[in-house]
């Protein structure tokens, strides 16, 4: 489970949670132009624009679950068991490629968000993996830039894409769901309640924050997103870089797991393994984890990005504490 979302201030900053039960090996990746990406079913991509983001590394090419690239294109994967539909054969007329290989596909040759989508409305998502061992993981995907965002998803019948003026995703169901469930929540408000109730009785708000009761709380993907969208489209953020990934984080802070709150079925433990903010024209990547809520933050731009060798940046994930004596 996982919460991606957008947010405009002074920049664009894109980020997510990635909620699981256990690490999946991943680390900050910078993969520069001159990387040669490799496709199942489509050309080499030796000179590509440059991107960082959250990736494990398997036999040196970069699993991306989020990244950016220099150009301020943003693109997540996100969960969507039970939807997530990949057929297992050309289909005519679109171009054929294994869902773990779009984002470098995509990142690698967009600048922005409009082009992601032409070409992601030409894309089979064929499914077929990489490699034996590694199965294809079910997903939608949150592509994004400065100037808008929208959501595609592999459904059965070929890809569906949607404008997504949220700025939001969650999980299941599919987006369509999503932006129709928030027609329930159009009552909440961050400002004190109005007595709508009953005009005969004399009824006044007993504490502050009563215009949001009925925000859901819990953690299952339709709440996340609702929780979400209210904080995202009501945040007021102070001035600077620094004020920016501090509001980003407290609206993904709204969504995270706690360890002992979401047991799966197989006893596990969710938690928010990490949650990243990416400020899309800078190109830092900022990053917490579960175990360490102090930011760290890795900037592409400090990179030699005209390289061909993967630039890994394994996480801090020991929790730091400053003392002052």
């Amino acid at each position: 489970m996982c919460t991606s979302i957008t947010l405009q201030t002074a920049d664009c900053y894109f980020g997510r949670t990635l909620d699981l039960t256990c690490s999946f090996g991943e680390r900050v990746v910078i993969t520069p132009r001159n990387y040669g990406f490799r496709f199942l079913r489509q050309r080499p991509l030796d000179h590509h624009y440059a991107m960082i983001g959250m990736a494990s590394v398997w036999n040196n090419y970069p699993l991306y679950a989020e990244a950016v690239n220099e150009k301020g294109l943003y693109m997540a994967g996100l969960n969507f068991p039970g939807n997530a539909c990949y057929p297992e054969s050309s289909q005519p007329g679109k171009t054929d490629v294994s869902p773990p290989e779009l984002i470098p596909w995509i990142l690698g040759r967009c600048e922005t968000a409009a082009q992601a989508k032409e070409l992601l409305g030409r894309v089979n998502p064929i499914g077929i993996p990489i490699a034996e061992e590694l199965p294809l993981s079910p997903l939608h995907w949150h592509v994004a830039d400065a100037d808008g965002s929208f959501v595609a998803e592999p459904l059965e019948g070929g890809m569906r894409i949607y404008d997504n003026p949220v700025g939001v995703l969650t999980n299941n169901p599919t987006f369509e769901f999503h932006l129709t469930n928030l027609n329930r929540y159009m009552h909440l408000t961050p400002h004190a309640p109005e007595n709508r109730f009953a005009t005969q009785l004399n009824l006044n708000q007993f504490g502050e924050g009563m215009g949001g009761i009925g925000l859901p709380g819990d953690s299952s993907s339709t709440s996340r997103f609702v929780k979400a969208a209210f904080h995202k489209l009501n945040s007021v953020c102070g001035d600077g870089e620094q004020a920016s990934v501090s509001q980003f984080f407290h609206v993904l802070d709204a969504v995270s797991m706690v360890r002992g709150s979401v047991v799966t079925k197989g006893g596990e433990q969710d938690i928010t393994t990490y949650a990243c903010c990416i400020n899309g024209r800078t190109g830092v990547y900022y990053y917490k984890t579960y175990e360490n809520s102090q930011i760290t933050a890795v900037g592409l731009f400090r990179e030699e990005l005209d390289g061909g060798e993967l630039r890994e940046f394994p996480l801090v994930t020991e929790q730091r504490i400053r003392f002052e004596n």
